[in-house]
């Protein structure tokens, strides 16, 4: 068993990787970290964590005291300006994309090198799985990527933007011209892309749209780059965010404009799962030698 520490515990990424870590075959939980819940029981968080097992869950320590428990695996959620250990497997869901040292690792697409796995952004992972199997027949000048996405990827804390009264019946554009995803798509594919990310009254799930105008038909290369993929699938319907809520798959699919000849290439996953903590747990598999799909939700017909 691989002994494992979450830091960051009590916001939404870090209570969805707990959730995943608590079902994986592999990994132990020996340190739950969050500075505002530390020196309590874990079922403050939630109180089902009282239930169904586990009820011998460790209680809370203060995120720089799970950081330093002597795990083998560790899950940093939300910015913390402390060192990794030196010794363990870290995935950091939020804050060393950039960094020197730190291995920027989309499974499909760009697997983790090395023990220090920087996990993409939602809206990054959504706008990389549609468009770069593509970077070397599309026009970059041409690319537009529309992003939809639901309140939760603002994270717990509550802002104006998160507010119900700014979110219920509204489409809200934000960051735009500017968002710190935009940074990351360019990374991977190359070139730089107009991106404009929305929030909609929706609790989880995501869509991108990506607007491209390319020199051949997309879909055989998004096929060929997924063939073998567990997580993503390549259909020929439109992608669906309510199918895929909960889960830590996500989809895509090409279509044609028939007015335009431009290419229209979707991705939709959610947000929590393949945008942040599935894909935090699937780096770690690939990190630690273990089969990739272990601990994920990627099974099931959910309504």
């Amino acid at each position: 068993m691989v002994r494992t520490a979450i830091t960051g515990a009590s916001g939404f990424a870090g209570q969805e990787t707990l959730d995943r870590v608590l079902t994986h075959p592999q990994l132990e939980l020996v340190a739950l970290g969050s500075d505002s819940l530390a020196g309590q029981a874990a079922a403050v968080l939630d109180p089902r964590l009282e239930r169904n097992g586990h009820r011998s869950l460790p209680a809370f320590l203060s995120n720089a005291e799970a950081l330093a428990s002597g795990s083998d695996l560790v899950f940093v959620c939300g910015d913390l300006a402390l060192e990794p250990p030196a010794d363990a497997v870290v995935v950091d869901l939020s804050g060393h994309r950039f960094d020197d040292g730190w291995s920027y690792a989309l499974p499909e697409l760009a697997p983790p090198a090395g023990r220090l796995i920087a996990n993409p952004g939602c809206y990054a992972t959504a706008a990389l799985l549609a468009l770069a199997p593509l970077k070397e027949v599309v026009d970059p000048a041409s690319v537009v990527v529309d992003g939809k996405s639901g309140i939760s990827g603002a994270g717990r804390t509550l802002s104006d933007r998160a507010h119900a009264a700014a979110v219920l019946e509204n489409v809200t554009p934000y960051a735009v011209g500017a968002h710190r995803h935009a940074p990351e798509i360019e990374q991977l594919v190359g070139f730089p892309v107009t991106f404009v990310p929305h929030v909609v009254p929706l609790r989880r799930g995501l869509v991108c749209t990506c607007y491209v105008s390319a020199s051949e038909d997309p879909r055989p290369l998004l096929q060929a780059a997924y063939a073998r993929s567990h997580v993503v699938d390549v259909i020929e319907t439109v992608p669906d965010v309510a199918r895929l809520q909960g889960t830590d798959a996500a989809e895509v699919a090409a279509f044609e404009d028939q007015a335009t000849g431009r290419w229209i290439v979707i991705c939709a996953l959610d947000n929590l799962g393949k945008g942040a903590a599935g894909q935090a747990v699937q780096n770690a598999n690939l990190a630690l030698g273990l089969e990739e799909t272990l601990g994920l939700r990627l099974t099931g017909v959910l309504v």
